[in-house]
């Protein structure tokens, strides 16, 4: 069954008195798997190994020793096999192999050899449980499937014709060494998975394929399959021997240190890949995960929560069908959530509650898929249709809740996400990404694919993901999408703090607040100073207005501003300050100062988001003033009373610039985000969107 063994021959062989023992020495003959070259330059088609197998029936264990006879003293290859019984389940088999290569000198050919040595061991591993595999067949087909433990009263088992190890040998029972699996040949018959290690000696260094995974015992679903190649298979996905040691290795220190009930092995493996399959960073980053599951009583999420009715209504997601490859498939109307009304509605952690429930709802499906496909569905694709999303959608509330959110994800659900597909993505969601993207790690931007305009039709677009029949309705498809489609939240069902909280700098749900608030009243606007260090840099402002009208101005200082600011002083204003002024009153529109859009009409109430990509750097100032709608009238220097609660921010051309170069590189189709053609957010230089 293993091509490259041609065959041994015994050199020598012992039996104790009682048969328990039984030792084995014998010369096996290898063909070499190697380039014709090198084998005309050795001279030989077939190298020699000797190997040594100890069967201990008394304490139930296989010893398998093997060191290479040919080019000794130009190789040394030593590899040891040791099987024993698990020592809480006698009806378990453990295996433990390790193996080491010294290549000192080969004519030259040291690293072939190396790389020969290691596919052959490679492959023979691989092999190996094919032999197993067929071996307890045999043992079957003969009515054997239960071989009694050795005992001094019934006298020895026949002692097994045992084969050579090293070169991928078998026993009669079916263990066999160099093998990543062991068999258990009592009552039961289950497997447990291990991984070799290769060390190369001399070098100092260590080739490390897996480690050993002996005394390895967990539960699953399905018993009788745990880590066998067919569950790894169905259930897992294709893993490499040391991917697959890894998972065991970190399911051994759960099992070790966690009492009860502990992760499957699809959700500890998603831990792995999040961490490259370094156990240690795993391993702390799943322990965390867990505690906060235990402290928040995750496990019964889906059983206990059940979502407030403003949710039900307005929040504009949910689950529809599945992807090509039988993902679960989530649909998310982000341009049609109004944000600001529910959070101000259901609060930070009803909303965060509500997400949870949904990500626990992607894994329960994902199990259900991989039960009725046979193939591992282990995440989940999502659609966020972008259509409606505006300046408003960057309330900086909003925004706060909104990466908090991405940081609880990413910390607890690792590697759920298949493809995240942005479709019909507006001029303004460079400057929303920008905010968002700095939060988001590199391994789960390579899944996001971006369309602007109606890229996502045809081929490339959705099509390449989702059959055509699953499509939703609203994204041109033939499929009915039952997907709640938002809408903005009535301001009866907000549960709004009082003006003094909001004062005192803290919004809804305990979210510190990063707003100021300026008093205006009559002959005092109030106005903010922005530096802006090179042209290509994004303003962004938010604010609301908590009473009265005003007029918001953004100007451009063309002269250096030399005067101090004046501060105008309000009794029982926190700090005293009401507003503050830069500008002087001397200068001249469009001399002194340009207005670079005509004022915005804010009322009493409105919320205002907006942004503006700048053409020159210098000196910027944000002005409110009152609007008195009797007067109808514009006029810079007209004042009056009102209140405003704002915030500003300024994105610097790198960062903008940056951010656009991560978008590309997250296989956009967006094609207006071209960081060579500036001149394509033109339409957002000021772009403020009023929400009543």
């Amino acid at each position: 069954m293993i091509p490259v063994f041609l065959g041994c021959e015994i050199l020598s062989q012992s039996v104790s008195d009682d048969s328990a023992v039984h030792v084995v020495e014998r010369r096996c003959f290898l063909a070499i798997d190697a380039p014709y070259l090198l084998k005309k330059i050795v001279g030989v088609e077939q190298v020699s190994f000797i190997q040594k197998n100890s069967l201990d029936r008394r304490s139930r264990t296989l010893s398998i020793e093997a060191h290479n006879e040919s080019f000794s003293n130009r190789v040394l290859i030593h590899e040891h096999c040791f099987y024993s019984v698990h020592p809480d389940n006698p009806g378990w088999t453990c295996f433990e192999q390790d193996a080491s290569l010294d290549v000192k000198s080969f004519f030259g050919f040291e690293s072939s050899v190396e790389k020969i040595a290691m596919k052959q061991y490679t492959a023979n591993i691989k092999k190996g449980k094919e032999v197993i595999d067929f071996y307890i067949g045999e043992l079957l087909a003969e009515g054997l499937a239960h071989v009694p433990p050795w005992s001094s009263d019934t006298g020895a088992v026949q002692a097994s014709e045992v084969h050579d190890g090293a070169s991928g040998g078998t026993t009669r029972s079916g263990l066999a060494a160099g093998e990543d699996v062991s068999v258990a040949v009592g009552s039961g018959g289950r497997s447990v998975s291990s991984r070799p290690r290769l060390v190369r000696a001399g070098s100092g260094g260590s080739l490390d394929l897996g480690a050993s995974a002996a005394n390895i015992v967990s539960e699953i679903e399905d018993p009788a399959a745990k880590l066998d190649a067919d569950y790894i298979q169905r259930c897992l996905g294709d893993l490499t021997p040391f991917q697959e040691s890894k998972l065991v290795q970190l399911r051994k220190w759960l099992l070790d240190t966690h009492k009860g009930k502990i992760p499957k092995d699809a959700h500890i493996l998603r831990f792995l890949k999040a961490r490259d399959f370094n156990t240690e960073k795993a391993r702390e980053l799943l322990c965390r995960s867990l505690a906060w599951r235990k402290l928040h009583n995750v496990d019964r999420l889906l059983s206990t929560h059940e979502p407030s009715a403003v949710l039900q209504k307005y929040f504009p997601g949910g689950w529809h069908y599945h992807d090509k490859d039988g993902r679960p498939l989530y649909i998310l109307r982000l341009g049609q959530m109004d944000v600001k009304g529910l959070v101000k509605s259901v609060g930070y952690e009803s909303i965060l509650r509500h997400v949870l429930s949904v990500n626990e709802e992607g894994l329960r499906l994902c199990e259900e898929s991989t039960r009725q496909r046979g193939h591992p569905v282990t995440n989940c694709t999502c659609i966020i249709d972008l259509e409606g999303l505006s300046m408003r959608h960057l309330w900086r509330p909003g925004i706060k809740s909104l990466l908090r959110v991405i940081e609880v994800i990413t910390a607890n659900y690792p590697e759920t996400m298949g493809f995240l597909l942005i479709v019909r993505a507006p001029r303004v969601f460079p400057v929303l990404w920008t905010l968002v993207s700095p939060f988001i790690d590199d391994r789960t931007r390579e899944k996001f694919l971006i369309y602007g305009g109606k890229d996502y039709q045809g081929v490339g677009g959705l099509v390449d993901y989702i059959d055509k029949t699953f499509i939703p309705d609203f994204l041109d498809g033939d499929c009915y999408c039952g997907v709640s489609e938002g809408g903005m939240v009535p301001k009866s069902a907000y549960v709004t703090s009082s003006e003094e909280e909001v004062d005192r700098g803290w919004t809804p749900d305990g979210l510190e607040s990063i707003y100021h608030t300026a008093y205006i009243v009559n002959d005092f606007a109030h106005e903010v100073l922005i530096q802006v260090p090179q042209k290509g840099s994004v303003i962004t402002w938010d604010f609301d207005i908590l009473k009265g009208d005003v007029t918001f101005t953004l100007l451009r200082c063309r002269h250096a501003l030399v005067s101090p600011p004046h501060e105008h002083r309000m009794a029982g204003v926190a700090g005293g300050v009401g507003s503050v002024q830069f500008l002087d009153k001397r200068w001249t529109v469009g001399i002194d100062v340009s207005i670079v859009d005509p004022p915005l009409v804010c009322r009493d109430g409105d919320s205002i988001q907006g942004s503006h990509v700048t053409s020159w750097a210098g000196s910027y100032v944000l002005q409110w003033k009152f609007f008195d709608s009797a007067k109808n009238s514009f006029d810079l220097l007209s004042t009056h009373r009102s209140k405003v609660m704002y915030y500003t921010e300024v994105l610097h051309s790198e960062q903008f610039r940056g951010s656009m170069t991560s978008l590309q590189s997250s296989h956009s189709s967006f094609s207006q985000l071209s960081l060579t053609n500036t001149s394509a957010y033109s339409s957002v230089t000021h772009s403020s969107c009023p929400s009543r």
